[in-house]
């Protein structure tokens, strides 16, 4: 059994690439998407077309709701339940998305740290979206310079994790750390989707026009009432919130959306850099890789 995981950066071109290897493989994708999840956010997180998901069957796409208290934890333990259930009748599935949390709650299992807090844990995912890793190095650095001497602190994941544990257990990381890491029962090809960096924010700018074109600013106004939902602490509408608020323009927003995707798009390739067993590709090759 295959687990065969395709991930890029937002606007890569996953989405359609994913369902051409899916019928090639007679199989079904699983998600690894942290915003395509819920089902109140039909524009600003481009999911699959009605019409896409009608080719191929996927999960974890518009399955939960924003009102949900949803983590990397809870999609680990639903992921590897709808695996299991996938693999007893196809010897291949793809995983497929951005979101590099996911990905690894799928592949390696997430840390069982003592005391892990889930809120500790979203407010770390938040400032790594809205200011990158320096600012968490920093803090890991003053908490337990040890762990920073043992772990790779250019891998945003190791960095995000050791300073979680720091925080909830109030002791450095390096007097609980163990390597942990779950075994799964299939095997876990990796490659990853390789494209020019002013193309790929070609192709962002352009998808963030089609969005806005599509309804964006009225799908956001609908959801006011739940914007403080961690869901909604998402790239496209905690803009447009500020939008409404009176904070900027509407074109001054369109144009704040582009740059925060682009910088997303940066962050994400940041975290994937940080794994040295995917293969990558230009999406016009990773047939070849296969």
């Amino acid at each position: 059994m295959t687990l065969f995981v395709l991930l890029g950066a937002t606007g890569s071109g996953k989405t359609d690439l994913s369902i051409d290897l899916a019928k090639r493989f007679d199989t079904e994708i699983v998600s690894a998407d942290s915003r395509q999840i819920y089902r109140e956010l039909n524009i600003g997180t481009a999911p699959p077309s009605p019409a896409q998901l009608d080719e191929v069957k996927h999960h974890f796409i518009k399955s939960h709701s924003i009102r949900d208290n949803y983590t990397a934890g809870k999609y680990e333990i639903e992921a590897m339940d709808t695996l299991r259930e996938l693999f007893a009748r196809k010897e291949h599935v793809w995983l497929v998305g951005g979101s590099g949390m996911y990905i690894d709650a799928v592949c390696r299992g997430i840390d069982n740290i003592p005391g892990t807090d889930e809120e500790v844990r979203r407010e770390i995912t938040r400032r790594f979206d809205e200011e990158g890793i320096e600012s968490l190095r920093f803090e890991l650095q003053r908490r337990d310079p040890d762990i920073c001497a043992l772990i790779d602190i250019r891998n945003p994941r190791r960095v995000m994790r050791a300073l979680e544990a720091c925080i909830v257990s109030g002791k450095p990381y390096s007097s609980l750390r163990k390597n942990f890491e779950k075994k799964r029962p299939f095997n876990v090809v990796k490659i990853g989707l390789k494209m020019e960096r002013p193309l790929l924010y070609e192709r962002i700018n352009r998808r963030v026009d089609a969005m806005f074109a599509s309804g964006l600013a009225r799908e956001a106004e609908s959801l006011l009432e739940y914007r403080d939902c961690n869901a909604l602490n998402t790239v496209g509408y905690k803009e447009l919130f500020d939008y409404f608020d009176g904070k900027r323009s509407l074109d001054e927003t369109v144009e704040l959306v582009k740059r925060n995707t682009r910088r997303y798009a940066k962050r994400q390739m940041t975290w994937f850099a940080g794994c040295p067993e995917i293969r990558w590709a230009a999406p016009d090759m990773v047939v070849k890789l296969l």
